[in-house]
């Protein structure tokens, strides 16, 4: 298979002196902290349920965790911040001593919600607003030096869904992320993964449109995470539910990881891990004939 010469992409993240190999795509593992995400299998609002999830999760191969309490489905109910932190951080806590070694990611728009959990051992900020739900999220950032997952979102999760209209998804998302990353640089933030946020503000097109485009994104020479997870955008279409949407996700995982993803963002660990070793070994063969 051709290998692209022409942009290179960053490989090494530093997450809090964890040096994160992106050569080859990594597998982040879903840990949900919430009585109420869609896919009622990964609900684990007990710290016990977490941390036996993150010893499964890593067994199979997760190259990260990312944690999350507060749901960001469409139309869920929005909670305040000393919540959210009270279902996060004993959680990050017994992970953290449980499996020191683990890169842990912390899925929340907000800055004092993620400087907690950097506090308490978490290593990367993974942004479902991309700075724009709190605007002391890039400073904060900044301030701790930590890699940050730059997602692109219009609205809020109570909002989002009214709000997907576009021209041209692709030319927006990419326009957001531009302007997005050069103030983040200009901050001094260097490592930095862009999120297309399917299915967040997007119908299922959009979601398809963007996967099909997302190689137009290395231009940016930055990581790419594909998060689609067991989404609507796949159990919509097929007439399922997200429990019966493992096939659809791995489908749609190998699309991604052929049109450049770094990251793969699942619920189901052990197959987003067979998925890619196989696509690594299909796009390395006959590599020593050269």
């Amino acid at each position: 298979m051709a290998k692209d010469t022409v942009f290179r992409k960053k490989a090494i993240i530093n997450a809090g002196g964890k040096l994160i190999d992106l050569s080859v795509p990594q597998v982040m593992g879903i840990i949900n902290l919430t009585p109420d995400s869609f896919f009622s299998a990964s609900r684990k609002p007990a710290v016990d349920d977490a941390v036996l999830q993150a010893k499964q999760m890593l067994a199979e191969g997760a190259g990260m965790l990312d944690l999350g309490a507060y749901s960001s489905r469409p139309g869920a109910a929005d909670i305040g911040p000393q919540e959210e932190k009270d279902r996060l951080l004993p959680a990050v806590e017994a992970i953290v001593k449980a499996y020191p070694d683990a890169v842990l990611s912390i899925d929340t728009f907000r800055a004092d919600v993620a400087e907690e959990a950097i506090k308490a051992g978490a290593h990367i900020i993974n942004d479902i607003g991309g700075g724009t739900l709190d605007e002391d999220m890039f400073s904060t950032v900044a301030r701790l030096q930590v890699p940050y997952i730059l997602m692109h979102m219009k609205g809020t999760p109570q909002n989002m869904v009214q709000m997907a209209s576009y021209t041209d998804i692709f030319s927006e998302v990419f326009d957001h992320f531009v302007e997005r990353y050069e103030t983040l640089r200009g901050m001094g933030i260097h490592d930095v993964i862009l999120d297309p946020g399917f299915g967040f503000a997007k119908t299922a097109e959009h979601s398809y449109e963007l996967l099909d485009r997302m190689s137009g994104f290395k231009m940016l020479q930055l990581p790419l995470l594909a998060g689609v997870s067991r989404k609507r955008i796949i159990y919509g279409l097929l007439g399922t539910t997200a429990n019966e949407a493992l096939n659809g996700t791995t489908v749609l995982n190998t699309i991604a990881l052929n049109k450049g993803a770094d990251i793969l963002r699942v619920h189901d660990v052990k197959a987003a891990v067979e998925a890619v070793k196989l696509w690594h070994a299909v796009s390395n063969a006959g590599e020593h004939d050269k």
